[in-house]
């Protein structure tokens, strides 16, 4: 042992500049697209899909058919006081439900089959018994995001309440014209006529976690893949002699087994694909059969969720065969940093900036997360999104494929071989 203090090392410059432009970077990075992506999600808003379902059959006032719902769907489709926030959907009650059902919605307004006659007999211009005030309902979807759901529940709200001001106005304006004498109660209940109460279009079971179990679980597969990458990345190294193995305060040396780039990332991506099937079984288990996770379609969502696994790791695994040593804050950028804000969970796409709007469409945590949702809350349809989870999952794993052996195979090609560290021929442990 030689007496150099390791501690004069704190004195070499560009340790603390290295070290403190790649952590500060880091810092910055994260700061930005976690808090960028969520500090004003109502204020970049636009074109959030909520459905608009007229109903109402209507009634005859005065020897003429009227419609009143028409002209609140109407005046709600054309007004631009949103400033394009929502995009509303006019259509029927069974598409809204399918919608809801698809996660295609965040919510909707239905205006029911009797608001017409319900809202002209408060005037006492038409026949009717016990006076009924009439509903505008509002539908959440929390399938879709908590907060999704609730911009959508406040737009539709109100609108509502627009709605029914407008129609107390029409009223109140028809019948002093008429000269009907109303008593005071009915006067106050016509200028609002409407009441607005809010359901949830499409329920959720109890263990669902309002709607973000979906989210949670597409996040443990991949940060599983991630850092299983990590792990496997290590040992396939010291497997091949090319790095060291500490073990407390032992040292473990392997003989070198000279390996290509190339072989080494095919080495490491086998192993991969082969322990996401522990890896995926696992998290499943854990979710469903531990902490008892509402889910369906267990099988399926077992395929899924290895394939979701060895598509990340094999992904990372690129990286850090690509890149080296920062590989590792590459894929954490890729795959937690840039995905977490974009996975279309915590915040809806559509009311992120629009930047983050362009990462959602290829961040691989929005299309797994897609696919469990289709899978788990949605009975496993394709249009939502369970279709789209397996293309990109395709899509990722070829690009992954085509970009690590592509640039390594020119590594190789190049002569820039890696360096062996240890070129011992046998096993052996040494004190560290």
């Amino acid at each position: 042992m030689n007496g150099t203090n390791p501690f004069r090392v704190l004195r070499a410059k560009p340790l603390w500049i290295a070290s403190g432009v790649i952590t500060g970077v880091l810092a910055l990075l994260f700061a930005v697209l976690y808090v960028g992506a969520n500090i004003d999600p109502a204020g970049h808003m636009k074109n959030l899909p909520v459905g608009l379902v007229n109903a109402d059959k209507g009634a005859e006032v005065g020897g003429r058919q009227v419609n009143l719902g028409a002209r609140i769907t109407d005046s709600i489709e054309k007004s631009t006081a949103g400033g394009g926030k929502v995009d509303w959907k006019v259509m029927d009650e069974r598409e809204v439900k399918e919608e809801l059902g698809k996660g295609k919605l965040y919510g909707a307004l239905v205006v029911p089959a009797d608001f017409t006659s319900s809202v002209t007999a408060l005037t006492g211009t038409t026949a009717a018994g016990t006076l009924v005030r009439p509903e505008l309902t509002v539908l959440t979807n929390q399938s879709a995001g908590s907060l999704g759901s609730s911009l959508a529940r406040v737009a539709t709200t109100q609108a509502a309440e627009s709605s029914s001001l407008q129609v107390g106005r029409e009223l109140t304006a028809q019948i002093g014209a008429q000269q009907v004498k109303l008593p005071p109660a009915a006067r106050v209940l016509l200028a609002d006529p409407a009441a607005v109460t809010v359901k949830d279009g499409h329920p959720l079971d109890s263990h669902s976690g309002l709607g973000l179990t979906a989210f949670y679980y597409a996040l443990a597969l991949v940060v599983v893949g991630m850092l299983s990458a990590n792990v496997i990345s290590g040992q396939v190294d010291h497997s091949l002699g090319y790095t060291h193995n500490d073990l407390g305060p032992l040292r473990l040396h392997r003989p070198l087994i000279r390996a290509t780039r190339v072989q080494t990332l095919a080495i490491s991506s086998t192993l991969m694909a082969a322990l996401s099937l522990l890896m995926g079984t696992l998290v499943m288990v854990g979710a469903v059969g531990l902490m008892g996770m509402d889910a369906s379609h267990l099988p399926l969502l077992w395929l899924y969720s290895v394939c979701a696994v060895a598509v990340s790791g094999i992904g990372a695994l690129t990286l850090l065969a690509v890149f080296g040593t920062p590989g590792m804050l590459v894929a954490t950028l890729v795959f937690i940093g840039m995905a977490v804000p974009t996975a279309n969970a915590t915040t809806p796409i559509q009311a992120l900036p629009g930047f983050y709007r362009f990462l959602a469409e290829f961040e691989p945590l929005r299309q797994i997360a897609d696919g469990v949702r289709a899978i788990i809350y949605y009975d496993a349809q394709g249009d939502a999104g369970l279709t789209r989870g397996w293309v990109m999952m395709a899509v990722g794993l070829v690009a992954a494929v085509l970009f690590g052996f592509g640039v390594l195979g020119w590594y190789d090609r190049k002569g820039l071989h890696r360096i062996p560290v240890e070129t011992d021929v046998e096993p052996r442990v040494t004190p560290v």
